[in-house]
């Protein structure tokens, strides 16, 4: 059997698609698993929306009890905790969570707070968040730093890694 010139320019032409882990993590990050710990609505809505803009699905909790209950049976991949909630605020939450968990896995949580003086940061770190950014939100730096930790939380899936040390 012959190929002909054309048969072989066909070929030629055709790009090679590499497929890298980056591109990889990047489909997958609709597959993490959200939960919003956020009391206010018009909060709740703007936050939803943005990330779900992004690709992400978000669960919400009204409150740190509905919180802690909710990862208790949802097994989350990342909470984003407003720290000032009625009920039970989001570092006594986090606490709780921490318990819940106590070396089987770990959860990322993220404080979103109106708490930005000195000292609060560290405050939400003491408690067991991971990370921390201050309201008003700004919708990139959200999205960044969300995107930072479902990258890291799909890097120790892929590596069968229950999210103990991924900072």
């Amino acid at each position: 059997m012959q190929v002909g010139a054309a048969g072989l320019e066909s070929q030629k032409l055709k790009p090679k698609t590499f497929v890298t882990r980056h591109m990889i993590a990047e489909k997958k990050l609709n597959e993490i698993k959200m939960l919003l710990a956020e009391d206010n609505p018009v909060n709740q809505k703007l936050a939803v929306v943005m990330l779900g803009k992004a690709g992400f699905q978000v669960d919400v909790a009204n409150n740190g009890q509905e919180a802690v209950t909710a990862n208790s049976t949802g097994g989350y991949d990342i909470i984003l905790m407003d720290v000032q909630m009625p009920e039970m605020d989001g570092l006594e939450a986090t606490r709780r969570i921490r318990e819940q968990e106590a070396g089987y896995r770990h959860t990322v949580i993220i404080a979103m707070t109106a708490h930005a003086l000195k000292g609060d940061r560290e405050r939400c770190l003491a408690a067991g968040m991971d990370d921390y950014i201050a309201k008003p939100i700004n919708p990139p730096a959200l999205f960044n730093l969300v995107e930072k930790w479902a990258k890291k939380v799909l890097m120790a899936q892929e590596h069968g890694l229950n999210n103990n040390n991924l900072s």
